[in-house]
C-alpha cells in the first residue's frame, strides 16, 4: 500500500512538473535543407525554458547585449504587446518563383516559414515567451 502512495505521488509529481513545464507551449525550430548530404534540424524545447536559461547569462554578457539592442527593445515590447490583440493573423507574405515567406500570427505564437529551392526553415515562439524573454532583460539591466 506504501509503494502505491508513493508510486501515485511520484507520478502526480511528474505530471505536475510536466504541465508547468509546457504550459506555455513550446518553441520549435525546423531546418531542412534539400541538397545531398543536406542537414535536416528538428527540435522543439518547452517555451518556460528560454526565460529560465536567461538567468544563466553572465551579467556583462546580458549587459553588453542590451546595450546593442537598446533602440529596439522599446519597439520590440509593444509589437509583442499588441501581438496579443491579433491571435490569428498573417503579417508578410512574400512569393517569388523560387523563394517564399510568412509571417504570421496562430493561437498566440509567431511563425515564420522559409522555403527556397535549397532549404525550408520553420520556427515557431509563443508571443508570452518574447514578452518574458523582454520583461526578464529589463529587469535585469535596470538592477544593474
Amino acid at each position: 500500500m506504501i509503494l502505491a502512495k508513493l508510486a501515485l505521488g511520484a507520478v502526480g509529481t511528474l505530471a505536475f512538473a510536466t504541465v508547468y513545464t509546457f504550459r506555455e507551449g513550446t518553441i520549435r525550430v525546423d531546418v531542412d535543407e534539400h541538397r545531398s548530404g543536406g542537414s535536416h534540424v528538428h527540435f522543439w524545447v518547452p517555451a518556460t525554458v528560454v526565460p529560465a536559461a536567461l538567468h544563466f547569462v553572465p551579467d556583462d554578457k546580458l549587459q553588453e547585449a542590451v546595450d546593442r539592442a537598446h533602440d529596439a527593445l522599446p519597439l520590440v515590447k509593444i509589437v509583442a504587446e499588441e501581438l496579443e490583440k491579433y491571435p490569428n493573423a498573417d503579417f508578410v507574405q512574400v512569393d517569388s518563383e523560387d523563394q517564399h515567406v510568412k509571417v504570421s500570427v496562430h493561437s498566440g505564437k509567431i511563425h515564420v516559414d522559409v522555403q527556397d529551392h535549397d532549404n525550408d526553415v520553420h520556427v515557431v515562439v509563443p508571443v508570452a515567451t518574447i514578452q518574458d524573454v523582454i520583461e526578464n532583460i529589463g529587469n535585469r539591466s535596470h538592477a544593474q
